[in-house]
This record gives structure tokens, sequence and C-alpha cells, in this order.
């Protein structure tokens, strides 16, 4: 499989590499950022979780890629951010398996720089160009206002009648909320 890398005005959005688990970890796996995500992941999880973000890219081109900030004002470059990217719905209790899916992770000191936003936008403009989605999806939980706020933000909109539960996780994780938008309403959106 090819590589991927997408540019943004201050990110770089990038297949995963060796190493890139280790260094994701370190900014991301932690009480805050993972609070509902699950909580912190122990080594076999974070091991699971990069076997399934290189196979989706493998699989499909598309994963959640690792976002780097650019050299910018002194700061290193390639400071890595998080991921954001697509990948397939394959959440056990997910009625629309197989969908895209765009989902965003972003280290607790890049949260409210718009960071995500950008990514997200990167990822939509792929999906639907490069990658020929017809609709995308994006699931969290109600308790986790700034994911859906986003969401929102980009256009989504809200879709109750796909909400599920996930059998992974006990509430309030369990209850999964969805939001998508479709080709025509992303193509409509201002940027």
């Amino acid at each position: 499989m090819t590589d991927f890398r997408v540019e943004t005005d201050r990110l770089v959005l990038r297949n995963w590499q060796p190493g890139d688990i280790a260094r994701f970890a370190a900014v991301t796996n932690n009480p805050d950022v993972m609070r509902w995500l699950g909580g912190v992941m122990d080594a076999e999880r974070l091991a699971q979780s990069e076997g399934r973000m290189i196979g989706f890219h493998e699989s499909y081109g598309h994963t959640f890629w690792i976002v780097e900030r650019k050299a910018d004002g002194g700061h290193l470059s390639g400071e890595m951010l998080g991921f954001c990217g697509l990948k397939k719905i394959d959440a056990p209790g997910a009625s629309f398996p197989g969908e895209f899916e765009i989902g965003w992770r972003m280290r607790t000191d890049a949260h409210g720089k718009g960071y995500a936003k950008e990514a997200a936008i990167a990822s939509l403009d792929a999906g639907f160009s490069r990658f020929g989605a017809e609709e995308i999806y994006a699931i969290t939980v109600i308790e986790n206002e700034p994911s859906w706020g986003l969401m929102r933000r980009l256009g989504m909109r809200r879709r109750e009648d796909l909400d599920y539960d996930d059998p992974r996780f006990e509430p309030p994780l369990r209850h999964t909320i969805v939001y998508s938008i479709i080709r025509d309403e992303w193509a409509a959106q201002p940027r």
C-alpha cells in the first residue's frame, strides 16, 4: 500500500510508521485524553490499536492518520499532536458496519487550537474526493461535548436513528451517538 500524506496550513496527516505508537501513547494515552475513549490503554491494547491502524491503511488505503504539527514559531517540526482520519466502522452494535467513519484524538495541549477541525476538514476532503465516500459518519458519547461540538461545526447532522450501544463498554461509555454528512452537504460547506 502506498504512503499517505496530506498537508494543511499547520499540519501533516500521514500513515503510521514503526515507532509511532510509542510517541502517540506518550502524548495521548492519559486519563484526560482517554476519558471518553475507554480509559488509559495497557501495552496489549496499544499494540492492538497500532495493528488496527496499520491494518486499515493496508486494507483500504486510509486509517486514523498520525497528525503532526509543521514547524511553527520555534516549535519542533513534526511534533505529534494525535490522530485524525478515516476508517471503516467496525464497532460492535453499530447498524452501519463498513461505512466511512471520521475520528480524531488529540493531545491535551492541542485542544482548543483548531487542530482537530483543520485535520478533520482535510480528512473529510480526502474521504469524499480521494476515497469516494458518499456519506461519512462520526461517533462519540453524549457526554463528550467537545467531540460532538466539532461534528456540528463541520456541518455534520445528528443521526439519532443510528445511535447504538457498544457492548465493549459500561455506561456512560456504552451509549454511542452518531453524526453524519453526505457528499453534497460537504461540498456546500464554506471553508
